[in-house]
């Protein structure tokens, strides 16, 4: 397998599909920090830690999902400089975008810890895992600088084409983040506490090997928060342009579903601790959707970069079809072996039965989100990325939102939440499509701002 992609020459469907895969064994190894956290907790600890776990799993999404969203802005600008063929240009664009990652990774992580309490509180958390739920939650806060750059990093890799450096370093980081988990919590008993720690501890070691991948490649340091003022402002101003509302949507999403934990926790401990576990696996059935959406957009950026527009329109449509194809293959192996999958994490009854019933209602539906990130992954590469977030917002936060109000006013019942999930993916599905139906012969002419 090639170390590299260039999106604008070659196989479209090739490239594609080998960019896609280490991306996706990427976010698995990613997903497996926090599902080995919720797995050594829930066969070591206990069914209140693992309810912990899984309410602060939406918590840290609030966070990391914005900076990830902000670290899509970089790697927008990173593929186009790539695409350009400028050397001089891609190494200025680097040394800015990370720095300003280090500067965006320490404000969230004063801002996580500072109101940390607040974010709890949001949840509605019962008293029998408020607590727990809080250590872990500012212990992960504290570290979450190392999140953001690392996610950085590996984005502005992944923007000149390779994809593999940042799935060997999360492997490395993966392997230490379970050896760390079994020790602090497994064998010196340290709880919720040790996997948040081991969680931190790992993620700095994956920026540490990140950062001196970036400095021996491009062959200067890539922090240098005096050129970042001095030269950096239009890199910066693209970077926020594409990546804020990213980064917003990510984060909006996250806000809603903590408001959507407040429903969850009207119910039992163990079907909280089960909703947890159905979301721990949610986030490997859904490899195939935010995968192909990032590869989408690098694709896009480097062929804008390069002036193949008529490449890009092709594409796009070819991504579309691969990504429907990969997540209807992932949800057919998982349909049918959700209870043994939930049986990993816990093997309470209550706990598993409502994992498989939430998993078994979801799986079916996965392309939808598939073909969503693509689109907007495009419409991001373009400058299109404001509205397309806002009509991403209006379907899964919004109309999620008033089907919870209305239906659990009626009939409270755990199964609206689940079918509240599949009702936002429709309606996010089909807004930003009449978006991009609208406007897409202006996509294809010359780039925009807009």
């Amino acid at each position: 397998m090639k170390s590299r992609v260039d999106f604008t020459r070659g196989s479209i469907a090739k490239n594609l599909i080998l960019f896609a895969l280490p991306i996706m064994a990427g976010e698995a190894l990613q997903n497996l920090y926090h599902s080995v956290d919720s797995l050594v907790l829930g066969n070591f600890v206990g069914e209140a830690a693992l309810a912990a776990v899984s309410i602060c799993g939406t918590l840290t999404n609030l966070l990391v999902g914005f900076c990830n969203g902000m670290s899509v802005g970089s790697t927008v600008v990173v593929a186009k400089a790539f695409g350009s063929k400028d050397p001089e240009r891609l190494k200025r664009t680097v040394l800015h975008s990370y720095t300003f990652s280090v500067i965006l990774g320490l404000v969230m992580s004063i801002i996580g810890v500072s109101f940390a309490p607040f974010f709890v509180g949001i949840c509605n958390v019962n008293s029998e895992i408020y607590s727990q739920a809080l250590m872990y939650f500012m212990i992960f806060a504290s570290g979450l600088i190392f999140t953001v750059v690392y996610n950085n990093s590996a984005g502005i890799l992944r923007a000149m084409g390779d994809m593999r450096t940042p799935f060997v370093i999360l492997m490395i980081s993966s392997v230490l983040n379970i050896i760390l988990d079994l020790l602090f919590s497994a064998f010196w008993s340290w709880g919720i506490k040790g996997v948040a720690i081991a969680t931190v501890i790992s993620q700095f070691v994956s920026v540490l090997i990140s950062y001196y991948v970036i400095r021996f490649r491009l062959g200067f340091r890539c922090f240098d928060p005096a050129s970042l003022v001095r030269n950096g402002h239009q890199e910066i101003r693209e970077t926020v342009d594409v990546g804020f509302s990213s980064g917003i949507q990510s984060s909006l999403i996250s806000f809603s579903n903590l408001f959507v934990w407040r429903y969850v926790n009207m119910f039992s401990t163990a079907t909280v601790a089960g909703v947890g576990v159905a979301q721990r696996i949610d986030k490997f059935v859904s490899l195939p959707t935010n995968a192909f959406g990032n590869t989408a957009t690098t694709f896009a950026s480097q062929n804008i970069g390069a002036g193949e527009y008529e490449r890009t329109r092709k594409g796009i449509r070819i991504c579309i079809l691969i990504a429907v194809s990969f997540s209807l293959s992932f949800s057919f192996i998982a349909y049918p072996i959700a209870p043994s999958l939930a049986k990993l994490y816990n093997r309470n009854p209550e706990v598993v039965k409502c994992a498989t019933d939430m998993l078994s209602l979801l799986v079916p539906f996965y392309f939808m989100n598939s073909i969503r990130q693509v689109i907007a992954g495009n419409l991001r590469a373009r400058g299109r990325s404001r509205l397309s977030m806002l009509y991403s917002v209006a379907g899964m936060i919004v109309v999620r939102q008033i089907w919870l109000a209305i239906s659990m006013h009626f009939f409270k019942s755990i199964y609206n939440v689940y079918l509240g999930y599949v009702i936002g993916w429709f309606f996010a599905l089909l807004f930003v499509s009449l978006y991009y139906f609208y406007c897409r012969k202006k996509l294809y002419m010359k780039p925009t701002s807009v």
